[in-house]
């Protein structure tokens, strides 16, 4: 059994039949995943998908790139629609300096906000962070001593500082499809350098497709090439890590295990 913690689920951007993309995550083992909301104005498209398949949840938020766009999305209101039953997390938000598409100052207005919506819920917040290390570890650390919130720094690729601190305060870490490129030694290193029990896995759909898929439309039944890589480079059995994996999914997404 996997899960797939993280991903985008859309015909137009899988390019491919709805039924034919969740029947292939079945038959590779995928029995649930989370499909992430990037903009909360368009979170009813997200909560639709979420309501009309079983073992698909869903969350709520909006994207560091669309940080200024909804600055008018009060905590309350992401509070109010994170109760919806199939909603099981916060985000994605957080910083992204590698793009700037939006302010600085508006992504950082958000990830608090998200945060304290995370607090309020102790629904897990999916943090989005990219070239903003320092920044990102500042907020979590101020953050957490304000009062402790679930957290998964999603898609990984930052330094291994961070996430040795993110497992420190409390968080845990999903590794995309990017930990099977040839090029991403760091991403690997990172991922020997943190407990198995604070590790998750994801696509990222229709991101960042796994070898042997790379360059392809990814989807959730490509979760499975990133755990039989990590499983090897780990050196522990496929089976018992794919286990892991999800045992670690129910305990910080433990709405969508209820």
């Amino acid at each position: 059994m996997l899960v797939d913690s993280h991903c985008h689920l859309d015909f137009e951007a899988l390019q491919e039949d709805f039924a034919g993309v969740m029947q292939r995550a079945k038959a590779a083992g995928v029995e649930r995943m989370v499909t992430i909301c990037t903009r909360v104005k368009k979170f009813d498209q997200i909560r639709l998908i979420a309501e009309q398949n079983d073992n698909v949840f869903c969350s709520v938020g909006t994207h560091p790139h669309n940080a200024d766009e909804e600055l008018d999305i009060s905590v309350d209101q992401l509070i109010e629609l994170a109760q919806h039953p199939k909603c099981v997390a916060i985000g994605e938000a957080g910083l992204d300096y590698h793009y700037d598409n939006a302010p600085r100052d508006a992504q950082e207005i958000g990830f608090r906000r998200h945060i304290e919506a995370a607090r309020v819920t102790q629904l897990p917040l999916v943090i989005h962070t990219r070239s903003a290390d320092q920044d990102t570890i500042d907020i979590l650390r101020e953050e957490t001593e304000i009062g402790a919130f679930p957290f998964v720094l999603h898609c990984f690729s930052a330094g291994l500082e961070l996430a040795k601190i993110g497992v420190e305060l409390g968080g845990y870490v999903s590794f995309s499809g990017i930990a099977t490129f040839k090029s991403a030694q760091a991403i690997r290193d990172a991922a020997h350098a943190i407990p198995i029990e604070r590790m998750l896995v994801e696509t990222d759909a229709p991101y960042l497709a796994p070898v042997p898929h790379r360059g392809k439309s990814n989807e959730p039944s490509f979760v499975r090439h990133t755990a039989e890589y990590l499983a090897a480079d780990l050196g522990v059995d496929y089976q018992s890590f794919a286990a892991q994996t999800t045992a670690n999914f129910d305990r910080l997404f433990a709405k969508a295990a209820q």
